[in-house]
């Protein structure tokens, strides 16, 4: 049986100008082959069962020749795969989108196009420059500004110059004086504005708008690096009035957020709202025990429980969905007292109509554990469904009431995730200045596993407790505590970290 093949376009590297059909596509994809333009936050969506192959290009570096692409293509199609190329920007703009059509369609693989949030709108756009606009122009042109090694651009400038409009030239920076000089050759009058947009919807965004004459010593000045753009045209004038992005309070940081997958999503929208270039690397997840013979029991007894106590969000759904199974409902809980650790395990307690009775101002073990000590009652039975590994410090500090009864009842399990430590490594060897954000003990012990090899002395890292900030300080990072075992605390400690830089 044949497989098929979605030509998917990444966009310009920011997770959040990824289409919804992209996303769906690519978390259910058998095999990815994928550009070196793919935003590292995307490439973290690929599922960890997908097969990854890199067939990415730079300038002059190509690590697959084009017909290699092809065919790898149609050979994982052949196995009956679902694969996904995924390329930077929109797969038919400059995307070689149509070659790789040809031969899938040559042997009748069923395929479909997903197109993508080109760079020659989303960049300009994200710094401030709008490629239309009706006091400067009437038109945009895009024109590709690559060009074989040693050849001249077949670009015809005069044409450009006469047309009028804005122009935006992708993969051009190696090219820029001959771009430059050519429009002016053409026709177009040399203090017409002119920018070149390094990185743009990322972290390392710059941007250096000058006109058509200095533009390219202006560049060579600043350092400008590849992925950049060229827009030329009055509209660049308009860069300083419009500029938005460099005013978010994150703008500029580079975030890798280890949280487990299906909990990172509120910390990341948020710190991408503030402007912060997010890469989700989940360092742990959650897996339910199976088989949990404690649990049986004291649900058998549940009745004759006082309190109950949930010291994590995932200690709260997993018990709910164990007690469903059992054909139960929170009615079931009906007379016992609830205990949370913080107020992330209150919010999920909430979403079955659950209110905790009590939590303690610090959000740790020993604080719940010494705050409930001075709460029970002898004789009381207390319920504490947990992770596996949990906090010795709350059964200790409970214990110190005197005559209660603890179940410390294990529900669900911590796991490392299998990550591709190459990759993960680079996000700070490539990337220093990079912030990782730790929300758990354990998400720094599954960060080491996925990353050994790494300098971690180089590592800054922003945490949510003292417990989880011991863990990173023993690898030898260098740590920033939030205030409060909040995510907002944890936000600002984000915040404070990167305008301190």
């Amino acid at each position: 049986m044949k497989g098929k093949v979605w030509l998917v376009g990444a966009g310009p590297s920011d997770i959040g100008l990824l289409t919804l059909k992209a996303k769906e596509v690519i978390e259910k994809a058998d095999v990815v082959v994928y550009d070196a333009l793919v935003g590292a936050g995307i490439m973290a969506l690929i599922p960890q069962s997908a097969e990854k192959i890199n067939v990415g290009k730079r300038a002059n570096h190509h690590i697959k020749r084009q017909e290699e692409t092809n065919r790898i293509l149609l050979d994982k199609a052949l196995e009956g795969k679902n694969v996904v190329r995924l390329k930077g920007g929109d797969p038919f703009l400059f995307g070689r989108g149509g070659e790789e059509l040809e031969l899938l369609v040559e042997n009748d693989i069923p395929y479909e196009i997903v197109p993508g949030v080109t760079s020659a709108i989303s960049v300009p756009a994200y710094n401030g420059i709008p490629v239309t606009h009706r006091d400067f122009c009437s038109s945009v042109h895009i024109i590709t500004g690559h060009k074989k090694k040693d050849a001249p651009l077949g670009i015809d400038f005069e044409a450009l110059a006469k047309v009028g409009g804005t122009c935006v030239f992708l993969m051009g920076v190696t090219a820029l004086p001959e771009i430059c000089e050519g429009l002016i050759q053409g026709g177009m009058p040399e203090t017409t504005p002119a920018a070149i947009l390094q990185k743009g919807t990322t972290a390392e965004q710059r941007a250096v708008v000058a006109d058509l004459k200095t533009l390219p010593a202006r560049a060579f000045e600043e350092k400008i690096e590849t992925p950049a753009i060229i827009v030329v045209g009055g509209v660049c004038s308009l860069r300083e009035k419009f500029k938005w992005y460099e005013k978010l309070p994150l703008f500029g940081c580079r975030v890798v957020v280890t949280r487990p997958r299906d909990r990172a999503t509120t910390l990341s929208a948020r710190l991408r709202e503030l402007g912060a270039q997010v890469i989700e690397l989940p360092a742990i997840r959650t897996v339910a025990i199976e088989d949990t013979p404690e649990l049986d029991r004291a649900v058998r007894e549940i009745k004759s429980y006082s309190w109950i106590v949930f010291t994590s969000p995932a200690g709260v759904s997993v018990f709910m969905e164990k007690i469903r199974k059992r054909h139960m409902d929170v009615r079931a809980l009906a007379g016992m007292k609830i205990a949370v650790i913080g107020t992330g395990t209150g919010r999920e307690l909430e979403k079955y109509g659950l209110f905790a009775d009590v939590m303690p101002e610090t959000y740790d073990g020993e604080n719940l554990g010494r705050m409930l000590a001075g709460l029970v009652k002898a004789g009381d039975r207390i319920m504490i469904p947990r992770a596996k590994i949990g906090n010795a410090e709350i059964i200790s500090e409970i214990k110190k009431a005197g005559d209660v009864e603890i179940s410390d009842i294990p529900i669900y399990d911590t796991v490392y995730e299998d990550q591709d430590a190459e990759r993960e490594r680079a996000e700070f060897t490539d990337h220093p200045g990079t912030l990782a954000v730790f929300t758990s003990a354990s998400t720094v012990r599954g960060f080491h596993e996925s990353t050994r090899g790494l300098d971690y002395s180089s590592v800054t890292a922003v945490c949510i407790g003292r417990q989880t900030a011991a863990k990173a300080e023993k690898l030898g990072m260098q740590i920033h505590v939030a205030e409060r075992a909040t995510i907002d605390a944890l936000i600002d400690a984000v915040v404070k970290v990167h305008e301190s830089r």
